[in-house]
């Protein structure tokens, strides 16, 4: 089936660069969201659940710069512990 569809230029964009983060077309991105909205999957149950869906939605190597992950965390977690509230 074909489908013709006027997008708002800013919801173009942003689609493309989600596609484009993801190595997909827009028009297969925009096919997997709307298989996506017909079927949704599941809440993760465990760790490995998680992985996998990070694998599946293409966010697993979205952060090249992060080269130790576990020390990375810890910056993270040590920010967040010092920081001081208004």
């Amino acid at each position: 089936m074909s489908l013709l569809l006027e997008l708002p230029s800013e919801l173009e964009s942003k689609l493309t660069a989600k596609a484009e983060r993801l190595g997909l077309s827009l028009p297969e991105y925009i096919v997997r969201l709307l298989a996506e909205g017909r079927d949704p999957s599941p809440a993760p149950r465990t760790g490995a659940d998680l992985v996998t869906y990070w694998q599946e939605e293409g966010l697993i190597g979205t952060r090249p710069e992060i080269t130790d992950s576990p020390a990375h965390a810890r910056v993270l977690r040590e920010e967040a512990q010092n920081r001081t509230r208004p």
